[in-house]
């Protein structure tokens, strides 16, 4: 393990050696990957939206058999049994709770009293502005570049944005996968960087190696809406060609079946499940329509990266993919972006010095 280290607002604030995240990537994100990066000195994060309540808490006893060091869980904020989620992540002393939706403001409140530290993630100056003002320790900034749900804005106009506009520490996700990208959010103002593409496609992610392959031998991603409504960055197939061909019925239907299949997984009942998306709806201004195309994403998601069907489902991915041709260990891949930042930076000092 590199014994170079890079102090920022967030090493201090987590007490993980550097300043990276390994974002919470449903079906992915489980034990393995999230105690690797831990034990390689980052941020690793548990993705919890496609357990149950049971699973997840075998998932933060298993992370915690792995490792002694920090980590985080990722949480639905508008998720029916979002209180008992937050209980168990107090119960087990969990570091960090990041959503992928602002929480509403007592849950901050109710973690941080706690002692547990909130990230949000976001995608736009003011709604970082929101969490910020009602007391998240840290947020999250993911530009178009990203994979999963993705705005427009590219995350070098974005990131600026955002750091100027709040007085927390600030992660930029949405492009990164070395040590020069590191250095230029450091750059910038940032406290660190996230990833998820990049820590998909290593030794260490639970990701099938078939499904790994189709990914370092892709160089294109689309953003479609025909998976569940929203903009989601995946990579092009013919499957999501289809999806984009299909009418709104034949998607509607599609929902139906993979809703069912959903709840048969998690356990849920209908009534949970229309009070989910009841909570979704209100929280993202949603049509019914949309609300119930969301139930294609974790299916389509698990035909890939849990079954091994690349055919038969959906790849979320970052563009960064185009700029991924191996697949380290986490502990490999960490090192040499912190040693690669380090290197940039250093240059850099220089340069300036030289001239």
């Amino acid at each position: 393990m590199i014994d170079q280290v890079l102090d920022t607002p967030l090493t201090r604030l987590t007490g993980v050696r550097h300043p990276v995240v390994q974002t919470g990537m449903g079906w992915v994100a489980g034990p393995r990957l999230v105690s690797a990066v831990a034990n390689a000195g980052a941020l690793g994060v548990l993705a919890s939206a496609t357990m149950t309540l049971d699973q997840l808490t075998t998932a933060i006893h298993e992370v915690k058999d792995r490792t002694d060091a920090p980590f985080g869980v990722n949480l639905r904020a508008d998720a029916t049994d979002a209180g008992d989620r937050i209980d168990l992540l107090i119960k087990e002393g969990v570091r960090v709770a990041s959503f992928a939706l602002a929480p509403r403001q007592e849950l901050i409140a109710k973690l941080k009293d706690a002692g547990t530290i909130v990230i949000p993630s976001v995608g736009a100056r003011r709604h970082a502005e929101k969490v910020a003002a009602w007391g998240a320790d840290a947020v999250l900034v993911q530009g178009g570049e990203g994979g999963g749900h993705t705005g427009a804005v590219a995350t070098t106009l974005l990131l600026p944005q955002v750091v100027d506009a709040v007085d927390i520490p600030v992660i930029a996700a949405g492009g990164f996968f070395d040590g020069r990208g590191l250095a230029a959010a450091l750059a910038y103002g940032a406290a660190g960087v996230a990833m998820g593409t990049r820590f998909l496609l290593t030794a260490d992610s639970s990701v099938p190696d078939e499904v790994k392959q189709v990914y370092l031998g892709t160089t294109e991603t689309v953003v479609t809406r025909q998976v569940d409504g929203m903009p989601h960055r995946v990579l092009r197939s013919e499957l999501v060609d289809t999806l984009e061909r299909s009418g709104r019925l034949t998607g509607l239907v599609r929902a139906l079946r993979n809703g069912a299949r959903f709840k048969k997984i998690s356990g849920m009942s209908w009534r949970d499940m229309i009070a989910d998306g009841r909570a979704m709806k209100h929280g993202k201004d949603l049509s019914w329509s949309q609300v119930l195309m969301a139930a294609n994403t974790p299916m389509l998601l698990k035909a890939a990266m849990v079954d091994g069907h690349p055919d038969l489902g959906v790849m979320a991915s970052g563009q960064v993919v185009a700029l991924i041709d191996e697949l380290p260990t986490c502990e490999a891949l960490i090192d040499a972006i912190v040693r690669g930042a380090a290197d940039a930076i250093a240059t850099q000092q220089t340069h300036l010095v030289d001239r």
